[in-house]
């Protein structure tokens, strides 16, 4: 049986679907049972209620877990309740979605938490893989509503380069290694689309799209910190995202790999097939 967490989220969702195409034993960790998708795309899958807050919840959607797949958003306290909860119910194998800068002096904090909870897992005794993903395409929608209102956009990552991947190829790669995970033991894989690019050329591939000039307009890390904490954003996500948008803009993301393809067999979705697929979300 293969457990995933965070199954109605960006990855697990798509996960979930492949693995139940399969015709694995897959069970889906979700909070509220009505979000899971009535569409059929996981039929066959079972659901357990639960939540990483609630740690009493989790040992029933452990049992007769062998494989976990993990994903969360790093609160290392709620993953390290989890994890103990996989240990005590006896689960072999652990994939957990991770960040490639994960380590204990790191200046962002989601860093040091990823690199906290690394430790713990390796510590626990399970065989464990890490799957460190680039930048999410999917994490472009938050910035629909600033582009229908204003045809354009605010970033503070500069000119930085960074390997954007599309979620469902970070869903493609996860399943692949949780289906049969033996092989991936104490490997570590770096997953991003085919290309660097830019916010620039984010906006260029925008422009083609939509039809009409969308602009990027440049703003200073601690400017743009200002602003999302304006638009509701808790203060210290608004610090950790400017944090990461201005490595990003000293180089900090600018890397490729190959490994979508290596696990999957398909290579990774392009920005241009993204948002081509996509455009209705942005008019």
């Amino acid at each position: 049986m293969i457990l995933v967490t965070g199954a109605t989220g960006k990855i697990g969702v798509e996960a979930v679907r492949l693995l139940a195409r399969r015709g694995l034993p897959t069970r889906a960790l979700v909070r509220d049972a009505a979000r899971a998708p009535q569409d059929g795309s996981w039929s066959g899958v079972e659901t357990a209620v639960g939540d990483f807050g609630r740690p009493e919840t989790l040992d029933a959607a452990m049992t007769g877990v062998d494989t976990l797949l993990l994903i969360s958003p790093a609160v290392p306290d709620q993953e390290i309740a989890a994890l103990d909860s996989a240990v005590r119910q006896g689960v072999r194998h652990v994939v957990k979605i991770t960040n490639h800068k994960a380590t204990e002096d790191s200046p962002v904090d989601r860093r040091r938490d990823h690199a906290r909870i690394e430790a713990h897992l390796a510590a626990s005794g399970m065989a464990h893989t890490l799957l460190a993903p680039n930048l999410l395409m999917q994490n472009l929608f938050f910035l629909a509503p600033m582009i229908k209102q204003t045809h354009g956009f605010v970033m503070s990552a500069g000119d930085g380069r960074f390997g954007m991947i599309d979620a469902r190829d970070v869903s493609a790669a996860a399943a692949a290694v949780a289906a049969a995970p033996a092989g991936h033991r104490g490997r570590s894989y770096l997953l991003t689309g085919p290309e660097l690019v830019t916010y620039a050329d984010v906006a260029a591939e925008l422009t083609r799209a939509l039809g009409r000039e969308i602009g990027y307009r440049r703003l200073t890390p601690d400017r743009h910190r200002e602003l999302m904490v304006q638009d509701g954003v808790p203060e210290p996500v608004a610090t950790s995202n400017a944090q990461v948008f201005g490595l990003i803009a000293e180089g900090d993301a600018a890397w490729l790999s190959d490994d979508v393809a290596g696990l999957t067999g398909d290579g990774p979705r392009s920005l241009r097939t993204f948002v081509t697929e996509h455009v209705t979300a942005f008019r």
